[in-house]
């Protein structure tokens, strides 16, 4: 049986990794392929996957194929308290000098005439 504090237990697992919220943090701007996690948290490939795996067998994230593309966004869970949990760790998130250099490396690589290599054939995300 899976209690709520049990999905607490995991939320809160989930929001303390330092590589989990900064990815979460910056699917809270919009949805993202790998490819800008990678460039933007300098990060492999590989882990940057298992987090969001992790992320997403927690309900954190869903995922969306649209052909060889992967693209991942934030989900907000059912439970009114665990999402009031997730949004005040988010809001707290902004003010960490890690959180606000990465949300102004996905504005720039957003928004560049010319991208770097590995962005270059990614599709450019939508931010809110």
């Amino acid at each position: 049986m899976y209690t709520g504090a049990m999905q607490l237990v995991d939320l809160l697992a989930a929001l303390s990794d330092r590589t989990r919220l900064r990815v979460l943090s910056l699917l809270g701007r919009g949805e993202l392929c790998v490819c800008y996690f990678v460039e933007i948290l300098e990060e492999t490939q590989p882990k940057i996957s298992r987090h969001l795996a992790y992320l997403r067998r927690l309900g954190l994230v869903h995922a969306r194929r649209d052909g060889k593309w992967i693209h991942y966004s934030l989900a907000r869970p059912d439970d009114p308290g665990m999402a009031k949990v997730l949004d005040a760790v988010l809001t707290a998130a902004r003010e960490d000098a890690d959180v606000q250099r990465d949300v102004k490396s996905l504005e720039s690589a957003c928004c560049a005439t010319s991208l770097p290599r590995s962005l270059e054939n990614a599709p450019r995300p939508t931010l809110r």
